[in-house]
């Protein structure tokens, strides 16, 4: 028996060795293990703070960028797409059309006609300065089909930076849009979701200098152009001023304040605004001893967005004056517009839109009618203007709609304009 424990004895002693060896290694390779754990958590770590360091500055390049675009429509330069050659961008616009009026209106025997074309081109220059430029191969105020010259400015851009502000300050020289109001900014066929505009219609292309700028909720825009109608030549050394405050306080509402002196304008050689307004200018309402002419403006606009559509509106007041030496030509002039529009299933869409002109005295209002009649003989006191319209968007970059407006209104003499309804189908189109 003594020889038999003394046996288990000794295989128990001799297997406990490796054992205990083996059990050593064990933890050693453990211990290893939680050394290079912890190695891997400190570089996973840096890594950490790295990759959020380098998120702060996408984000903090993505917000100035922003901030840029959003200064940038404060002019109405499109968004250009377009093709790209080398560091030359060319992009287009346009619309093909049909459209048929009322007897005295612009289109009384229905007619295809090529609605809108135009031509983009951006390019850099040096570093934060851009070159901007289209051509008018066709619009609906042109009834010809000679090439025009629309917008074409160097612009630049984060002066601001000088003292360390993104946006804040940034500047245009050329042709440029006149910043008065909002319309122009979305009034080419493949923004506007209707086909008409309204009847104040606000607009115009004048060579001049702009600032603008953005500073958190609010931006500005700031003109001072020539402001007659030649496009080339200034005939009085008296400038037009235009300028925009815009605040939008989140995403669903935006609201601005406009103003605008045309400047003392020289009634026989500049003869007209720069500045478009009722489908036509203003013009001196003067004698022939009527040497120079103006009109002063103020407006305010409200949009309010939600997923599916948005509503804005506008109302304005517009003082004409001359130096009219044998009578008084001054007049009050008042409109306004409330437009909206709903995205329905299936791509489909609707929008109206309502918009008047009052004129106490009279004053040339040519809306749908014929230019010649009520641009340069008939004066109108009130018209106005109701626009129902469907479409149906093929994507950002294609849209078809229809429209028909009634419009009415009275002449000075006591006439009602009653013949200028507008019937109307449009494909708009970019690239």
């Amino acid at each position: 028996m003594f020889l038999l424990r003394a046996c288990v004895a000794s295989f128990v002693l001799s297997n406990a060795t490796p054992l205990r060896a083996a059990d050593t290694n064990l933890e050693e390779q453990v211990r290893l293990l939680l050394k290079q754990n912890a190695i891997l958590q400190q570089q996973l770590q840096k890594q950490g703070g790295a990759l959020d360091a380098l998120t702060k500055k996408v984000q903090d390049l993505e917000t100035a960028n922003a901030g840029r675009e959003n200064a940038a429509s404060e002019n109405s330069a499109p968004a250009i797409g377009g093709y790209n050659f080398g560091k030359v961008n060319l992009s287009g616009e346009g619309g093909v059309a049909f459209f048929n009026t009322g007897k005295e209106g612009f289109a009384p025997h229905s007619e295809f006609r090529v609605d809108e074309a135009r031509l983009f081109v951006e390019a850099p220059i040096w570093k934060e300065v851009y070159f901007y430029g289209d051509v008018d191969l066709a619009t609906r105020e042109n009834t010809d089909t000679k090439l025009y010259l629309g917008e074409l400015y160097l612009d630049f851009q984060d002066v601001s930076q000088l003292w360390g502000r993104d946006n804040q300050f940034n500047m245009r020289a050329g042709r440029l849009n006149i910043p008065f109001g909002e319309e122009y900014l979305t009034r080419y066929a493949i923004d506007n979701p209707l086909i008409s505009h309204s009847l104040s219609d606000f607009w115009g292309i004048d060579p001049g200098l702009e600032l603008y700028g953005s500073a958190g909720k609010f931006s500005y825009v700031l003109a001072v152009q020539n402001g007659g109608g030649s496009g080339v030549q200034d005939f009085d050394g008296d400038k037009s001023v235009a300028g925009r405050i815009s605040f939008d306080p989140n995403r669903h509402w935006h609201f601005s304040m406009s103003g605008m002196r045309t400047g003392d304008l020289n009634a026989q050689n500049d003869f007209l605004s720069a500045e478009w307004f009722g489908t036509g200018f203003f013009r001196s309402l003067g004698s022939p001893g009527t040497t120079t002419f103006h009109a002063n403006l103020v407006e305010g606009d409200m949009t309010a967005r939600w997923n599916s559509g948005h509503i804005s509106a506008f109302g304005g007041y517009a003082r004409y004056g001359d130096n009219d030496p044998v009578a008084d030509n001054a007049r009050d002039i008042f409109y306004y517009s409330i437009e909206g529009e709903q995205n329905l299933p299936h791509k489909f869409y609707a929008a109206a839109r309502f918009s008047e002109i009052m004129a106490d005295k009279g004053f040339p209002i040519v809306g749908y009618g014929n230019f010649n009649n009520y641009f340069f003989n008939t004066l109108s006191t009130e018209l106005w203007r109701l626009s129902l319209g469907f479409g149906y968007r093929f994507s950002d970059r294609l849209v078809v709609k229809a429209e028909y407006s009634l419009e009415r209104g009275k002449e000075s003499g006591g006439d009602s304009r009653n013949h200028e309804d507008f019937f109307g189908t449009e494909a708009a189109f970019k690239f």
